[in-house]
């Protein structure tokens, strides 16, 4: 089934929002305090919404208690690896490979059949990750690019998990809503090293403040425009244009940040994201 085309501007936009947050703290001089506000934003956000929706069923908060400890590693991993690395070289890592991991814990975890289709995107997933790894090496790309692997397995384990809790939740919204307020303020206090302080000072406190909470405003709408789609669009199908996310991500890195990935990088980014958009669409 084709995507209506309001259900494409829609995923489009949020993957444009979601490549735009890993930007902005990439671009920061503070990468732990930047995170740390876009934590702490996205679950004030989220906590003025709760209200107004059902609660999740008694069954699902077991796997919220999960996925907040999983989102509180996620979030740390995503300030390491950006302090470390280019977003060209993490942001296709982290997001491309958990889909590929999340599909094999799947297979293996809980019999899930992948099908040619599903082994066929997570080789290519492979590829290239082999591909940028290879081209990274040591030093601190090499750190960058052992954190975001790190980050993927954290983002398919609470991926299997949000997928089992939210079905028993009853309420989706307000599930996925928990997921950024639950972890936040221990998120933030880890970044931090619970020095606070490090969140409203420094050398351009008003540029953090925009980093951190622009951040947090694009993470739940990016997630939100996502959700709104998947209502009356093929559920695969979004997600697999939901991947467009990493050439947003390498375009604004270009323009923005001014990063040049080579050819090789690129082909490894192509290879990321055709590898993911096809075990989606299976």
């Amino acid at each position: 089934m084709i995507i209506p085309p309001v259900a494409t501007l829609a995923v489009l936009g949020g993957a444009a929002l979601h490549a735009a947050w890993n930007v902005g703290i990439r671009g920061g001089a503070n990468r732990r305090a930047s995170t740390a506000l876009l934590a702490l934003a996205a679950a004030l956000t989220g906590a003025l919404i709760l209200p107004f929706l059902p609660p999740p069923a008694r069954a699902a908060w077991p796997h919220l208690a999960i996925t907040a400890l999983l989102h509180v590693l996620y979030f740390n991993l995503v300030a390491e690896a950006y302090s470390f690395g280019a977003v060209s070289l993490t942001y296709p890592v982290m997001r491309g490979t958990a889909p590929a991991l999340t599909a094999a814990i799947a297979a293996l975890g809980f019999g899930e059949h992948l099908g040619v289709s599903g082994w066929a995107g997570l080789l290519l997933v492979s590829g290239g990750v082999c591909l940028q790894a290879r081209r990274q090496g040591g030093g601190s790309e090499g750190k960058a690019l052992a954190f975001a692997l790190m980050n993927a397995i954290i983002i398919a384990l609470y991926t299997v998990n949000d997928g089992i809790g939210t079905r028993l939740s009853h309420s989706p919204l307000a599930y996925a809503l928990w997921t950024f307020v639950l972890p936040a303020i221990p998120a933030a206090l880890i970044l931090v090293r619970g020095r606070i302080g490090e969140i409203f000072t420094g050398d351009a406190p008003l540029s953090l403040m925009r980093r951190g909470v622009g951040g947090g405003l694009c993470s739940i709408a990016s997630y939100a425009l996502a959700l709104w789609a998947m209502t009356f669009a093929p559920i695969g199908a979004v997600a697999a244009l939901r991947e467009t996310a990493m050439l947003f991500g390498v375009l604004f890195a270009w323009i923005f940040l001014q990063e040049r990935p080579g050819r090789r990088a690129l082909f490894a980014v192509l290879l990321i994201i055709a590898g993911a958009a096809i075990l989606d669409c299976g």
